[in-house]
């Protein structure tokens, strides 16, 4: 392969006006320069934690891998509706999602299993799909890590070394780190709860 590519350089570097005798004494290319076009990379990001929440799910419940799911969005964005419209398609054919749904903010949404991207939950109603003691071990192991996660952010917060010691963006990223737990740890226990009712 290095011959091919030398090759292929010397032919090309002097119609492109690149001096030098040979591909390995060039500096190598500096990305830094290019355009990005930020929102196709915000939209790429959103489809791969989708796609991902969704093979996580059907992982931990030992969902068949060509089944289709059906998938409800709720604490769903203008946004995400918008992304979930525009690359239905593409979720159905890479993340086997049958349909796309998004919750009404004043709808109660049917017992799920559950996975987080960001402020928006994405749900598998586990009717006749999912079995509830598993997914209630899932969410509850899931639930017990983040605790984890939290109680050493808050033994961070609580020493006063650190806090005198620490660059001030390390604590205000712990800080941050804290409230992102919390937060986390509401809407597991939420879906705990959900899945406790009797019905």
């Amino acid at each position: 392969m290095p011959f091919i590519t030398e090759e292929i350089w010397q032919q090309v570097a002097p119609r492109a006006g690149v001096e030098g005798d040979t591909i390995m004494l060039q500096p190598f290319p500096d990305a830094a320069g290019t355009d990005q076009d930020a929102p196709a990379v915000a939209d790429i990001d959103w489809l791969r934690e989708f796609i991902l929440g969704v093979r996580q799910i059907r992982g931990e419940m030992d969902v068949a891998p060509g089944r289709a799911l059906p998938v409800i969005l709720a604490n769903a964005s203008a946004h995400d509706a918008s992304r979930a419209e525009r690359y239905t398609s593409l979720l159905r054919h890479v993340g086997r999602v049958q349909s796309v749904t998004v919750l009404a903010d004043d709808a109660e949404p049917p017992p799920s299993a559950t996975a987080l991207i960001g402020e928006m939950r994405l749900l598998v109603p586990m009717a006749g799909i999912i079995d509830i003691d598993a997914e209630r071990q899932r969410l509850e192991k899931q639930r017990l890590k983040v605790q984890a996660d939290l109680d050493r952010t808050l033994a961070k917060l609580g020493n006063g070394k650190f806090l005198n010691n620490a660059p001030a963006a390390v604590v205000e990223k712990e800080r941050q780190r804290r409230t992102d737990f919390e937060s986390v740890l509401k809407q597991l226990s939420e879906q705990l709860d959900r899945l406790s009712a009797p019905g």
